[in-house]
């Protein structure tokens, strides 16, 4: 094999979404055990907004994750929470990890268990891998573009549920909520009057592996950044869900509205957003 196809062909594998997958696992497992050694203490978070926090096990954990990538992956670009984009040193590989390091802020300094660390990774701009990981319940899901949705290594599926009656569907809440109630309510109450039940748990990340997992059949929000929903959208599409924004178009994670179902209540969801927010801007 000549010097030139055996570079190709390492290139290639440092690419491999299954490759990138376990990384991600690895790291996100990693910056967990920072952020659960941190639960249970008595917490002074900072206010990043009017309700927006960051504490000291936020920096970190991101801390490590970059140092880590950079140890690991120094022609590789990272986006991260609460430091930004970071530029690869030496050559670019293509590769960006887009990492959230506490997702679920607010639940942490409450000491409420329902927070992870999120790593997703684009090759090329495309999503092609990613894991969530639960300190708490020391649950790992990940995904790989092509090799499915795990949960702790074991094939992941989204629900059978069809009908939006029988859908158990989850949301969030925009940091400007206070400032403009009008942009999420309509859709909430339709929910709550359609859906069989409907829950708000403060971590975008978590509630699109539980989607994935079945756990819920659908989940929605306006407004997210990228490193909030990079790697749930391969978790989620790989265990055979669906990932859109509002209206079914193509989603672009920190660009547009989300809407994370298990395909077949999506339609439905589909309508009822519509409806909402037409009555909104009446």
């Amino acid at each position: 094999m000549s010097e030139h196809a055996a570079r190709t062909r390492e290139a290639a594998a440092e690419r491999d979404p299954r490759r990138l997958r376990d990384a991600a696992a690895e790291l996100a497992r990693e910056a967990g055990a920072i952020v659960r050694s941190g639960y249970g203490q008595i917490h002074a978070p900072e206010r990043k907004g009017r309700i927006d926090l960051v504490t000291d096990f936020d920096r970190r954990s991101e801390k490590l994750l970059l140092q880590r990538i950079a140890e690991r992956f120094p022609g590789d670009a990272v986006l991260a929470e609460e430091s930004g984009t970071h530029s690869a040193r030496g050559a670019k590989s293509g590769v960006r990890w887009v990492i959230d390091p506490l997702d679920g802020t607010t639940n942490f300094a409450h000491n409420y268990p329902f927070f992870a660390v999120s790593v997703g990774v684009e090759v090329d701009g495309e999503l092609v891998a990613g894991a969530v990981f639960d300190p708490v319940r020391e649950e790992m899901f990940a995904a790989a573009r092509g090799a499915g949705a795990t949960l702790g290594g074991a094939p992941i599926a989204v629900s059978p549920i069809e009908r939006l009656e029988d859908a158990l569907l989850v949301t969030g809440f925009p940091y400007d909520v206070r400032e403009h109630p009008e942009r999420v309510m309509p859709a909430f109450e339709a929910f709550l009057t359609r859906a069989q039940g409907v829950r708000r748990d403060g971590s975008a990340a978590l509630n699109m592996c539980y989607v994935a997992a079945g756990r819920f059949d659908g989940f929605w929000e306006p407004t997210l950044s990228a490193w909030d929903t990079s790697a749930g959208t391969v978790i989620v599409r790989e265990a055979g869900g669906r990932v859109t924004d509002y209206a079914g178009g193509g989603f672009r994670p920190g660009e547009t509205s989300i809407l994370a179902t298990n395909g077949r209540v999506h339609d439905a969801m589909k309508r009822v957003l519509a409806d909402s927010l037409g009555r909104s801007r009446r």
